[in-house]
C-alpha cells in the first residue's frame, strides 16, 4: 500500500458541515487505498477527543491548534504582505516543518492537498524525486468573495473585493503549478476554467454525496416540534450566507406565510448561532435550535425544508440531506448550483420572496408528496459517495495502481 500526504484545513470529523462532510469522506474512500499522513489543524474546544480518533485511522498525523487571536495577528500579516487573508491565517511553521519531514522520511510521491491554502505547503518535489500533487478547491472561493463584496457596503466591500481579487491570483498559481484541480460540480469546474484558462486543462471534478442509509425516511425519530407545523433551515449558523439567508427569510417571508398559517413556525437548526441569527427570536413564529445532535428529526418532521441563499458557491450539502430524506425543498438558484436536479419535479425552484411564498403556501396546503420521493431517487441514482469518490482515486492513481498489484500477483509463483 502506497503512503499519501492529506492536508486539510479543518479537521476532517465530525461530517457535520460542508467542508467536513467532504474532507471527511474523501479520508475514508482514500484509507482503503494509501497510507494516510494528515495534517490539520485544531479550532474548537471539541478538536482534541476528534483528533484522537482520527490519529487512529491514519499511518501519522500532526495536528496544529490555532493559537489564540490568531485571526488578527494572520489578517495583519496578510495586510502588509498584500496577500489574501486566509493565506497566513492557514500558514503555520509547526505544520510545514511537519510536512518537509514526513515527505522525507517517508518517500512520499503522491500529495493531497484540500482546500486552496493549503497548497501553500507542498513543494514540487523532494529529494526523492517529484511529487504528484492533487488540490481540491472544492468551491472556486474568490468568487465568493466578490458575491460577498456585492452585497456589503463600504467599507467591508473594499476589503472583500480585495480579498477576491488576491485570492484569485493564488488559485490560479496552485492551479498552474499543480498536477491536477478539482472542484465539487462540472457548474464549478468550469467556472474554474473560465477565471484560469491557462490551467483548463489540468481542471476535474468529483460531486460530493449523501449517506442515504442515515440520511433515510424510512428510520423513525420523534417529534421535536410539538404541534406546530415547521418549515426548516439547516446549517451551521455562523456562516455569513446562512445568517443572510435565515434573516432574510424570517423577515420578508414568514410574516406573509404566518398571516395564513398561525401555527406555523421556522425552525433555524444548526451549531454556534451568530446574535445576529439569535435576535431573530424577537420575531413571532422564529425558533433557534442551535447545535443538535441529531439533524434528521428535524427534517423527518418538517412540513418542508428551505435553502434561502443568496450568495452560495459549490455544492448546498443541506440541500443534498433534505432530499435524501425525501422532503419538499424549496431553494434558490443559488442554493442549487451545482446540483443535477429537475426543477418543480425533485425541488422547487423559488426566486425572491414572492416565489418564496407562492411556493410554501402551495405546498403548505396541498403538499406534493411525489417530489419528495422524487427527490431520494435522484440522490440514490447520482449521489452516492462511494460511487462519486472514484473519480477522486483516479486523479490520486488509484485504478493504475491496482492493475500494479494485479500484475504483481499474476506473477507471484
Amino acid at each position: 500500500m502506497r503512503d499519501l500526504l492529506f492536508l486539510c484545513h479543518r479537521l476532517p470529523y465530525p461530517p457535520n458541515k460542508g467542508e467536513k462532510i467532504r474532507s471527511y469522506h474523501a479520508l475514508q474512500y482514500l484509507r482503503q487505498h494509501f497510507r494516510i499522513h494528515l495534517g490539520t489543524f485544531l479550532d474548537s474546544d471539541d478538536d482534541d477527543a476528534y483528533a484522537q480518533h482520527l490519529a487512529g485511522l491514519c499511518a501519522s498525523s500532526c495536528f496544529v491548534r490555532m493559537p489564540p487571536h490568531w485571526a488578527r495577528l494572520s489578517g495583519l500579516s496578510a495586510l502588509l504582505r498584500d496577500e489574501a487573508l486566509s493565506l497566513p491565517y492557514f500558514r503555520h511553521a509547526v505544520l510545514q516543518r511537519w510536512v518537509d519531514k514526513t515527505l522525507e522520511e517517508r518517500h512520499i510521491s503522491t500529495c493531497l492537498a484540500y482546500s486552496g491554502p493549503m497548497a501553500q505547503y507542498l513543494p514540487c518535489g523532494t529529494s526523492h524525486g517529484p511529487l504528484w500533487r492533487v488540490l481540491d478547491l472544492v468551491d472556486v472561493d474568490s468568487e465568493k468573495w466578490h458575491s460577498y463584496a456585492d452585497n456589503k457596503p463600504w467599507p467591508l466591500s473594499g476589503l472583500y473585493r480585495r480579498e477576491g481579487r488576491l485570492l484569485l491570483e493564488f488559485e490560479r498559481k496552485a492551479a498552474a503549478e499543480f498536477d491536477r484541480v478539482l472542484l465539487v460540480s462540472p457548474a464549478e469546474a468550469e467556472l474554474f476554467k473560465r477565471r484560469a484558462p491557462e490551467s483548463a486543462d489540468k481542471v476535474d471534478y468529483y460531486c460530493n454525496g449523501v449517506d442515504s442509509g442515515y440520511f433515510s425516511p424510512q428510520q423513525l425519530h420523534p417529534s421535536p416540534f410539538g404541534a406546530a407545523r415547521a418549515i426548516v433551515f439547516t446549517g451551521a449558523m455562523d456562516y455569513e450566507p446562512n445568517i443572510d439567508a435565515v434573516s432574510w427569510f424570517a423577515e420578508r417571508v414568514m410574516p406573509t406565510l404566518l398571516s395564513q398559517h398561525k401555527d406555523l413556525e421556522f425552525h433555524i437548526v444548526g451549531s454556534r448561532p451568530a446574535t445576529q441569527v439569535r435576535d431573530l427570536l424577537r420575531l413571532p413564529g422564529i425558533q433557534v435550535s442551535g447545535t443538535v445532535p441529531d439533524v434528521r428529526p428535524y427534517l423527518q418532521h418538517a412540513a418542508l425544508v428551505v435553502a434561502p441563499l443568496r450568495v452560495a458557491r459549490g455544492v448546498q450539502n443541506k440541500v443534498l440531506e433534505a432530499m435524501a430524506m425525501q422532503k419538499i425543498v424549496i431553494a434558490s438558484p443559488q442554493a442549487l448550483e451545482g446540483i443535477s436536479v429537475t426543477p418543480a419535479t425533485e425541488v422547487i425552484c423559488a426566486d425572491g420572496g414572492a416565489e418564496f411564498i407562492s411556493a410554501a403556501c402551495r405546498q403548505l396546503h396541498a403538499p406534493d408528496t411525489r417530489m419528495g420521493a422524487a427527490a431520494r431517487q435522484r440522490i440514490l441514482a447520482d449521489y452516492r459517495w462511494e460511487h462519486n469518490l472514484q473519480r477522486l482515486g483516479r486523479m490520486l492513481g488509484v485504478e493504475t495502481h491496482l492493475l500494479d498489484t494485479l500484475a504483481e500477483m499474476e506473477r507471484a509463483p
